[in-house]
């Protein structure tokens, strides 16, 4: 059932036979037509759906900075929602669970003593694309899960304020579902975990707010317009679960570098992988010119930035890599650059990603700040590392000082701890990633001085590393320059 309140009001001026001007009614009534239709659109105030509820176009929904337009949802019907359902015993073909229908749960291989994740797609995407499928099957390799993909692409393929609106009846139609699982199978929110990309991450925040107790919510790459500092009932927020964590990889200004994310915190724990603007092997301040995105339809690759579709790539990834995504708190990215938020506190670092929620700390605030590094391609995983150097010998001179590290997954680029006028006692710290997490390694320092090339005696200098320690501290004389510590 569809309930449509509006306003309405009398017409300025009337038509022929009403005390109208000769030869103007076909004009007059064309005129009449658009500007009943534009009434509706503007004075209309709220639309209810059945199962859903109502939805207002009142502040702060519309009528504001951030949402100037009057724009109601759509339709359930119109916006055609589906919840497709991938388990460990169907990985490649999907169930279609409706959320009114108790029976479609009964003939699928949903089992209620699992943990259920949503996947939520964001603007013009759909529930079926490879990186949602992708991320279940990720899933499928380290636990036994229901993964939910919710389609809402006929919503999500039209102009952005309209969709921007549409995560309301998408948010409704999630907690309508996770209410019929809890109502007919007792089966708890708290075993619930909504991950939403773009426009999905607030859809997500919609339906937390409507569903108490709700276990997990990530926000990947959280969408800016409309959102971006509106009050809480609107986007995404540390309340919409009993844990709220968000990944921000496009928080570039809109205008002109055209970042879709926002850069406001909107969880418990929010992180921000190089820095939350430019991710490696994307190019800078462009649309993705990228072919081969998953396959992302063509209509995604002309709207949608390269940045912005790293949050679902990274997280993905993160279920397979426990480890390789640890974020550091720190206060800016600068700082975090230059090594001084390194190594992690007493309490430990999280996460970034799938097992985010295994931090400590996670919800002892909001708004938890964290910085990292990843890789341009693959897997996307690095490792942060600390190398401390000091000079021995008698006598001074000048040159460059540079370090590799060697390991099981390859060589990392070289670093330069210092250039220049080398001193005796001399002391220089790097902080850098690579693709080494922990095993054996080596170092292999090199000296230039006074025209000559002076590498380190032929045996390795071997050690163990972790990413979330810092080296143990070793020595050796290199005569007659320098020791190296690590």
């Amino acid at each position: 059932m569809i309930r449509l309140r509006y306003k309405k009001k009398k017409p300025a001026w009337v038509l022929d036979g009403e005390g109208g001007t000769p030869g103007t009614s076909h004009r007059m009534v064309n005129v009449w037509t658009v500007a009943l239709l534009l009434l509706g659109a503007v004075t209309a105030k709220e639309i209810c759906y059945e199962h859903i509820g109502c939805f207002s176009d009142s502040e702060p929904w519309a009528g504001t900075a951030a949402r100037p337009l009057k724009v109601l949802p759509w339709s359930p019907e119109k916006i055609g929602t589906r919840f497709l359902l991938y388990t460990n015993e169907n990985p490649n073909n999907f169930q279609t669970l409706l959320p009114s229908d108790p029976s479609t749960i009964e003939a699928s291989n949903f089992q209620t003593n699992r943990k259920t994740r949503f996947i939520i797609h964001g603007f013009i995407d759909k529930g079926e694309e490879n990186w949602l499928l992708e991320m279940c099957k990720n899933m499928f390799a380290v636990e036994e899960v229901n993964c939910i993909c919710v389609d809402w692409k006929k919503g999500s393929q039209t102009t952005y304020t309209q969709a921007a609106n549409n995560v309301r009846v998408v948010g409704a139609q999630v907690a309508q579902m996770i209410s019929m699982l809890s109502t007919n199978y007792s089966y708890s929110p708290s075993q619930v975990h909504l991950i939403g990309h773009s426009l999905g991450a607030h859809a997500a925040g919609e339906a937390g707010s409507r569903t108490p107790g709700l276990g997990r919510i990530t926000g990947l790459d959280p969408v800016e317009a409309s959102f971006q500092g509106t009050p809480e009932e609107v986007r995404l927020d540390p309340s919409d679960a009993d844990f709220v964590d968000v990944i921000h990889t496009d928080a570039a200004p809109l205008i002109p570098f055209l970042g879709f994310g926002t850069k406001q915190l909107l969880g418990h724990l929010d992180f921000f992988p190089n820095g939350g603007e430019e991710m490696p092997g994307c190019k800078k301040n462009a649309l993705s010119q990228i072919v081969d995105l998953d396959g992302i339809w063509e209509g995604t690759r002309d709207f949608v930035a390269c940045n912005h579709l790293r949050s679902y790539k990274y997280y993905s990834s993160s279920i397979t890599s426990p480890d390789g995504f640890l974020g550091y708190p720190c206060a800016s990215y600068n700082d975090f650059q230059e090594g001084n938020c390194f190594p992690c506190p007493p309490e430990g670092c999280p996460q970034m990603g799938h097992y985010a929620d295994q931090f400590q700390g996670k919800t002892r605030a909001v708004g938890q700040t964290f910085f990292l590094n990843t890789g341009d391609s693959g897997n996307f995983t690095r490792w942060r590392h600390r190398v401390s150097v000091t000079l021995a010998g008698k006598r001074k001179t000048s040159g460059y000082f540079r370090i590799a590290l060697y390991g099981s997954n390859g060589n990392s680029k070289q670093y330069e701890i210092f250039k220049g006028s080398l001193q005796p006692r001399a002391n220089r710290k790097h902080v850098g990633w690579g693709k080494q997490s922990s095993g054996s390694f080596k170092i292999i320092p090199k000296l230039v001085g006074e025209g000559e090339k002076i590498q380190s005696p032929e045996e390795d200098s071997q050690n163990s590393i972790s990413a979330t320690q810092v080296m143990t501290r070793m020595s050796r004389i290199f005569p007659p320059f320098y020791q190296l510590y690590c």
